[in-house]
């Protein structure tokens, strides 16, 4: 199943292009955090993913603590500090708002 997740999420990547606008949710973010919110937001769209993560097509679980990673994209697993299970589509929101709330989770944060 994962297998599938990371050639779905993959062939996502391929066909997603960077034209969503995250300064308003970037703007929204508390001063301590913001910092950690611009960097999680940075890492979405180096990796071609903001346009995906706004349609919430992105499985965050694939590089959570138990994830496989997506090698494909050279993203080793570990690098969100939680067990988000199988599978993780969340809302851009959510992830903006777990950036502001707990940036501890994200390891660009630390």
């Amino acid at each position: 199943m994962r297998k599938k997740i990371a050639i779905a999420l993959t062939a996502g990547v391929a066909a997603a292009t960077v034209g969503f606008g995250a300064t308003g949710t970037v703007d929204a973010a508390p001063k301590g955090n913001g910092a950690c919110v611009q960097q999680g937001i940075g890492t979405l769209k180096s990796l071609g993913l903001l346009q995906a993560a706004a349609q919430k097509k992105v499985n965050y679980a694939l590089i959570d603590s138990n994830g496989p990673g997506i090698p494909a994209l050279g993203l080793p697993n570990g690098l969100i500090n939680a067990d988000l299970g199988d599978e993780a589509f969340l809302s851009l929101g959510k992830v903006v708002s777990l950036h502001t709330s707990s940036p501890e989770l994200f390891d660009w944060c630390l």
